[in-house]
């Protein structure tokens, strides 16, 4: 980790979430429309507002701390937050180190994007990833070469500049970036991955995981975690 941005002034490095009322909820801030970096130099996006309500819903407040998404699982087991929520797919391989709440997020397809035209092979081609990513897993499993790179950003600057054939990340992620692309880039495949968008928790913090997971299925419940889905990634989203 290079860098930590907090959001507020929290000074203890570990809280008992116990006792206390404030919660540490890191985030990656550079995946919109999940989670983002405003103009305000804010934490902003889906995840920010779910995030906040929930907090709400348990008596609990936020304080958000930014980390870059390679080292997000370390330095939660560290105590530099407690929890994550950052677009992180429920798979078997992250529940192996950290605990998960609910699903939050539906399961929903990756996207394969290439370059129109460019006749990417996604079986044996290259193709790029964020590292840490169950897309990046998936690609190293069906024996195309995978290249990896730390943000985002990166994977599709790949894919522009002719060192990947494709990318592969969430649907949510790339749909708005093949929009404004004005044709340049487009769909050529999608694949189903993870069982969801979750909390992740350390195994140890079953009372956080509880609050959180109280909290998530009172918004599914009332409606209001559906429409928070669909004021962040249209009308077509799956809800709850």
């Amino acid at each position: 980790m290079k860098s930590l941005l907090i959001a507020g002034l929290l000074t203890a490095l570990s809280i008992n979430i116990a006792t206390a009322d404030t919660v540490r909820m890191g985030t990656e801030g550079a995946y919109p429309p999940y989670n983002f970096i405003n103009d305000k130099k804010e934490v902003d996006g889906f995840e920010r507002h779910l995030g906040d309500e929930l907090c709400k819903r348990a008596n609990l407040t936020c304080v958000w701390v930014v980390n870059e998404w390679d080292s997000i699982i370390p330095n939660l087991l560290a105590g530099n937050y407690d929890t994550i929520i950052a677009g992180m797919s429920i798979t078997e391989e992250r529940d192996k180190v950290i605990d998960f709440t609910q699903a939050y997020y539906p399961p929903a397809p990756s996207f394969y994007v290439a370059l129109d035209g460019a006749n990417a092979n996604l079986k044996s081609g290259v193709i790029a990833a964020q590292t840490g990513t169950i897309q990046a897993g998936h690609i190293a499993a069906t024996g195309a070469t995978l290249v990896e790179f730390a943000t985002p950003d990166e994977t599709i600057a790949a894919v522009r500049n002719g060192e990947a054939d494709a990318v592969l990340a969430d649907s949510d992620y790339l749909a708005p970036i093949i929009k404004e692309s004005g044709g340049k880039l487009v769909q050529v495949g999608e694949v189903y991955l993870g069982d969801g968008i979750g909390l992740g928790v350390r195994e140890t913090d079953n009372a956080l995981k509880e609050k959180m997971n109280k909290a998530i299925t009172s918004m599914k419940q009332d409606g209001s975690l559906n429409k928070l889905l669909v004021k962040w990634f249209g009308a077509d989203v799956k809800t709850y």
